[in-house]
C-alpha cells in the first residue's frame, strides 16, 4: 500500500497519514527529555525518603542511648562508664560521633545523649539528634 503524497506551496511532498516526520521526531526529544526529569524526581524523593528514615532511626538510638547511659550512671557501683553503657546500646555506626553529657541534681542523675544525623550526601547537614533521660540515683 503507498502513502499519498500532496504537494505544499514550496514544492516540498508531504506524507499524507504519515506518522513520522519532522514534528514527530521533535515530540520524541521532549518525551525523552520529560522521561529523564521524572526519573531524576524520583531518584530525589527516593532519596529523601531514605534520608528521612535514617533520621528517625538516628532519634530512636539517641533514646536508647540516653537511657542506658542514664541507668549505668544512676548505679553507686556501676562497673560500666555511662558513657560506654550508652555507646554499647546503639548501632555501631551511629556511636562513633556521639557525645554524652551527665547532670546530677540532688537524688537525680540526667544523662544527655547527642548522636550526629548521617547524610547520604555529604553537601547537606542534619546536625544532631538529642534526647534527655532521667533516673533516680541508686
Amino acid at each position: 500500500m503507498r502513502k499519498r503524497t500532496q504537494r505544499t506551496q514550496h514544492g516540498q511532498h508531504r506524507i499524507r497519514g504519515g506518522v513520522r516526520g519532522a514534528r514527530g521526531a521533535r515530540e520524541q526529544g521532549q518525551a525523552a527529555l520529560e522521561y529523564v526529569g521524572v526519573i531524576t524526581l524520583l531518584l530525589f524523593i527516593a532519596l529523601a525518603a531514605i534520608q528521612l528514615g535514617i533520621a528517625a532511626y538516628a532519634i530512636q538510638q539517641a533514646g536508647t542511648a540516653s537511657r542506658a547511659a542514664a541507668r549505668a550512671a544512676s548505679y553507686n557501683e556501676a562497673t560500666t562508664n555511662y558513657e560506654q553503657a550508652g555507646r554499647a546500646a546503639m548501632s555501631d555506626w551511629l556511636a562513633d560521633g556521639s557525645e554524652f553529657d551527665k547532670t546530677e541534681a540532688g537524688d537525680e542523675v540526667e544523662v544527655t545523649a547527642k548522636v550526629k544525623i548521617p547524610a547520604l550526601l555529604p553537601v547537606f547537614d542534619f546536625g544532631e539528634a538529642k534526647r534527655r533521660t532521667t533516673m533516680p540515683l541508686d
